[in-house]
């Protein structure tokens, strides 16, 4: 399970999740969504893992947030 804030702070409560970046959440998300990775399109939202996910899978996933947030967010 995660969920993705773009903050310069840990976020813990709902206080902090509103106050975390649209515009750079809804960048990364169409980078994802180019990229072949799909997440929920709401900086509210919880992505999931599960078995289904093979660990070549979640290890490309990562290396394209990497790349993503390195680049452009």
């Amino acid at each position: 399970m995660f969920c993705l804030f773009f903050t310069a702070w840990p976020v813990n409560d709902l206080s902090g999740a509103m106050q975390s970046d649209t515009t750079r959440f809804a960048a990364f998300f169409n980078h994802c969504l180019g990229s072949g990775v799909y997440i929920a399109p709401s900086k509210f939202e919880t992505g999931f893992i599960s078995p289904a996910h093979e660990p070549g899978q979640i290890e490309e996933t990562a290396r394209i947030f990497r790349e993503i947030g390195r680049a452009h967010c």
